[in-house]
């Protein structure tokens, strides 16, 4: 997969300190041209197939994909784009909408922990577990709705305790087989005005947008700090975050393309060998097949 740009740039270290404002959302193409990045996607998207296919016959590794960022980054048009050759059945994608009433009445990550793919499998969260540590923390009357014990929350501690369980979490899974990629689309507060601009121009796109889109623009500092501390609280070595540049739609799943290549490249899998006995099963069967 020839890509100029460096990927590892955009991985959050372990303990950094992260401060979105130093942190570009917009850098040099990787591609030249229009026709040249549907070359490269066609491409990354073929190869991202044929490790799939692999992963999913080795049936050792799960793989859990996490994409966050602010409304109109992209997450759809990522997932969309760049997983379009996977197989369907080696993958799923969740969508974590507002809680219902009974998974308020469990922990935090109890409704994701049953959506976690399984060995084999590519699962991708489409926001995650990582809402209750930011739009919570911006909009904290939300905590206050879950039932949380009063002096759990006026301890002042809830967020640090969070990512410590999400951290804790992650750490088990990696333990068990499952590899985690959590990726950050890095969008500008201006190139969200512009693509709500043009979803209330569009007529297609007109569905995409609400009232309660426009209402959430208003706390974009607030966002913007929840993240920063969230990144830098829960960015592992196991788990790492991955600020993506989010302002050229191509350019970012293109980048996105690569990290889960090498993600995907850097298990040790291998299509299932055959015993003996398994060989001499197959000989069988074809003799019969042929006699047939």
């Amino acid at each position: 997969m020839k890509m100029p740009f460096d990927h590892n740039a955009l991985c959050i270290r372990q303990g950094e300190q992260v401060d979105l404002g130093k942190r570009p959302t917009l850098i040099e193409p990787v591609y030249r041209s229009k026709n040249e990045y549907k070359e490269m996607l066609a491409d990354h998207v073929a190869q991202l197939s044929k490790l799939q296919q692999v992963h999913y016959a080795d049936n050792r590794y799960a793989v859990l994909l996490i994409f966050q960022a602010m409304d109109a980054a992209g997450k759809d048009g990522v997932i969309r784009h760049v997983m379009s050759g996977v197989n369907p059945q080696g993958c799923q994608v969740f969508s974590f909408k507002h809680p219902s009433a009974q998974e308020l009445d469990h922990d935090f990550l109890w409704r994701s922990n049953h959506c976690l793919p399984q060995r084999g499998q590519i699962g991708i969260f489409n926001r995650s577990y990582y809402e209750e540590v930011l739009i919570v923390r911006v909009h904290p009357e939300i905590l206050v709705k879950q039932g949380i014990p009063d002096e759990l929350i006026n301890g002042g501690k809830v967020w640090e305790h969070r990512y410590q369980s999400i951290v804790d979490m992650e750490n088990h899974l990696y333990r068990n087989g499952t590899r985690i990629v959590k990726i950050f689309l890095h969008l500008s507060k201006e190139e969200q005005r512009k693509r709500f601009l043009d979803r209330i121009d569009s007529p297609a796109k007109n569905w995409k947008f609400s009232v309660a889109d426009i209402e959430e623009r208003k706390y974009w500092k607030q966002y913007m700090h929840a993240y920063e501390a969230c990144l830098s609280a829960t960015s592992s070595k196991h788990a790492p975050w991955y600020v993506v540049p989010a302002d050229d739609k191509q350019n970012a799943r293109l980048v996105v393309s690569k990290i889960i290549f090498h993600t995907l490249s850097a298990l040790d899998l291998a299509y299932p060998e055959a015993t003996q006995e398994r060989h001499k099963e197959l000989t069988n069967i074809r003799k019969r097949l042929m006699e047939d």
